[in-house]
């Protein structure tokens, strides 16, 4: 199968361009959203990496977001939308987190939510990634038709 982008990012010229990515995104009917689950800074063996590390936590997260997005069939230019948790009430720690979630999505800026909350689920974790990506899927043209068994 493959596989076509169905976003289209929105920017908007009546708000400040202060922010570092767009204020929308839409994907047209038809396409197949994907809704990731919270990315996590764990390693393969489940264990929490750059402990106390706000930017090495957010590349962790962003890596195991890309590697999910594959396996759904989707990458990140395909994301349609995020959300940061990142587990701190200073806002330098979520600058930090952000710039390195900004970094890796580059020119596909999709609108984002950044936000401090109070704690995240596994031990030691200080960043969170959600995302939502949407694809649309083309059928692998068919071959030729198989002879009708006698």
């Amino acid at each position: 199968m493959t596989r076509t982008s169905a976003v289209s990012l929105i920017r908007s010229r009546t708000l400040s361009d202060v922010a570092e990515y767009a204020y929308a995104a839409t994907a047209p009917a038809g396409s197949r959203l994907i809704f990731l689950a919270g990315s996590c800074p764990l390693d393969e063996h489940g264990e929490t990496v750059a402990v106390g590390g706000y930017a090495g936590q957010a590349a962790q997260a962003v890596a195991n977001l890309r590697t999910a997005l594959a396996d759904a069939g989707a990458s990140v230019e395909d994301v349609i939308s995020t959300r940061v948790l990142v587990a701190s009430a200073r806002q330098e720690d979520l600058v930090a987190a952000w710039q390195v979630v900004r970094d890796a999505f580059g020119d596909h800026d999709v609108p984002s939510t950044l936000m401090g909350v109070t704690v995240l689920g596994y031990a030691d974790q200080l960043v969170e990634i959600e995302a939502v990506a949407a694809v649309l899927d083309e059928p692998e043209p068919e071959g030729p038709a198989c002879p009708p068994s006698a």
